[in-house]
């Protein structure tokens, strides 16, 4: 059973303790429904967000608690991120809390929400160090996009089988470490072969701009705050070399 990772410890290094006010946060809604939605989501609130959703949908159209309330909830998550206001920590839990709400307006819509679009995302096969595709995960996914994770140590043949299943705008791949970033330019080989030129944004501590130049679909992603954005290039029409030539030159 896979274990649920603690965050009380880390949320007191950085100072973050919940005080009823996000950190840095400007965003507000003059509606106290939505407000309390919007709040759930910058403190990570998962205690607190099914509560919040429905005293919001109470009163309001399901779609409206997503924009009004989730998103935009989420979009000011990803401006302290910017800013340096947020870190790891409060990217996941801020994440995790939007997710459960978005399941509530789901199941009341009876559909889901259409998402922007599906990226896989991985850490290089024999590389245990998935921090870098946390952080890419929490991003893309407060950003609007279908996230399938495929977690750490990875191997080629999973990352390819799951292109085929799910047919991503984009792929990205994590390394800290030299002796595991060359399962990159396998994939690239392996994606080109199965017919796939979707971008393969690729980063970590080992990567760097002149190795993933190297090789076809590759984009070098030099912070995990530009996933989001390459994949919105991604979903509106760029090639992967307009996307290297864009964030890479």
């Amino acid at each position: 059973m896979a274990t649920v990772a603690n965050y009380s410890n880390i949320f007191v290094r950085y100072d973050l303790v919940g005080t009823g006010d996000a950190k840095g946060a400007k965003l507000s809604s003059k509606d106290a429904a939505l407000q309390k939605v919007i709040q759930c989501v910058l403190e990570g609130d998962s205690d607190n967000i099914v509560d919040a959703v429905n005293e919001a949908l109470a009163t309001k159209d399901p779609m409206v608690v997503i924009n009004e309330g989730l998103i935009k909830g989420m979009n000011e998550v990803s401006r302290l991120w910017d800013e340096g206001e947020y870190y790891l920590p409060q990217a996941i839990v801020a994440s995790d809390a939007m997710l459960i709400g978005l399941e509530i307006c789901e199941k009341k819509l009876g559909k889901s929400v259409e998402k922007k679009g599906t990226v896989v995302t991985h850490t290089a096969e024999g590389d245990i160090h998935d921090l870098g595709q946390k952080i890419v995960n929490a991003l893309l996914r407060a950003n609007g996009f279908e996230v399938v994770d495929l977690g750490k140590d990875v191997p080629v043949d999973e990352v390819i089988t799951a292109v085929k299943k799910y047919n991503p705008v984009m792929v990205t791949g994590t390394a800290l470490m030299t002796t595991t970033m060359t399962a990159f330019e396998k994939i690239s080989k392996r994606l080109i072969k199965e017919g796939y030129k979707i971008p393969f944004v690729c980063g970590g501590g080992a990567v760097s701009n002149e190795y993933v130049q190297g090789y076809e679909l590759g984009v070098y992603g030099k912070d995990a705050s530009q996933a989001p954005g390459m994949a919105s290039d991604a979903v509106n029409g760029m090639d992967w070399m307009q996307i290297r030539e864009k964030w890479n030159s």
